[in-house]
């Protein structure tokens, strides 16, 4: 009865320790959990800045993948330490609101304006985006919008408010599966021989299976700045906030900038993505 007694009281103490742990599934010892935005992972640096990391330091780097307004909304569950993601606007809200602190620009890199090569809006060179976006709307010719709150809606969006129009109407095609990211939505762009405002890594990865091609590029607007953002360890005590510092430490270091900086030069001959980090 006494060993009885005691694995009862040992099990109730693991039991009461795992219902008093905080919002969402316990990390394993020095997991290090990123949200992050779709295209940086699909274009492959988040892979290698994790695996390179993960065989620095020792610790395991579990991530996933989502439009920015999304992986904001599951960051907010505590269930993640930390977040790469594309849209200053949603980022200092999500700041201000107390679930994000010590944001840091990692990368960038820039959208263009892709089309087919037919180019019915005769928008080819121009370069002001927002005049490029009311030359579509003016033609009524097919333009796919990932509609999601993604980092490259937010941006899409900013465009139109700058050409000052709110896009409607049957040309104004809003992909249902927006949420499924860049790539997605350059396919499904590709097969409707339409417009769409794309970052110029998802295009690269994807050149040889598209004919779209880059109509309008180079206008300020469409840069497109990417930063981590570390879980407010206040707001969700249970965050690896340890971890998550030490492996943004890394992504703003010189290694990791270094990576950044020749990523994809070897197959694209170009780069998907430019170092950032304040120096």
């Amino acid at each position: 009865m006494k060993r009885l007694g005691g694995f009862l009281m040992a099990l109730c103490v693991l039991l009461a320790a795992g219902m008093s742990a905080p919002e969402g599934a316990l990390a394993a010892a020095g997991e290090i959990r990123l949200s992050s935005t779709i295209g940086p992972v699909d274009a492959g640096i988040v892979p290698l800045l994790a695996k390179t990391y993960e065989q620095k330091a020792g610790v395991k780097i579990t991530y996933e993948a989502a439009g920015t307004g999304a992986t904001l909304d599951k960051a907010k569950t505590g269930t993640f330490d930390m977040v790469m993601v594309h849209a200053r606007k949603l980022e200092d809200k999500f700041i201000e609101e107390g679930y994000g602190v010590d944001r840091r620009d990692v990368m960038y890199n820039d959208f263009v304006i892709l089309g087919p090569k037919e180019d019915p809006a005769h928008i080819k060179g121009m370069k002001s985006a927002p005049e490029a976006f009311a030359a579509i709307a003016k033609a009524k010719v097919p333009f796919i919008t990932r509609n999601d709150r993604s980092g490259t809606h937010v941006k899409e969006m900013e465009v139109w408010e700058k050409a000052g129009i709110v896009p409607d109407g049957p040309w104004y095609d809003r992909f249902v599966d927006g949420k499924k990211g860049n790539k997605a939505t350059t396919i499904y762009a590709n097969e409707k021989k339409a417009y769409t405002l794309m970052d110029r890594a998802t295009y690269l990865t994807l050149k040889k299976e598209i004919a779209l091609v880059p109509l309008v590029e180079g206008d300020k607007i469409l840069l497109n700045f990417i930063a981590v953002i570390a879980v407010n360890p206040k707001k969700f005590p249970s965050v690896n906030a340890a971890g998550a510092k030490g492996f943004m430490d890394w992504l703003v270091g010189p290694e990791a900038q270094g990576i950044i900086k020749t990523f994809g030069v070897d197959v694209y001959g170009e780069p998907l993505f430019f170092p950032n980090a304040k120096k």
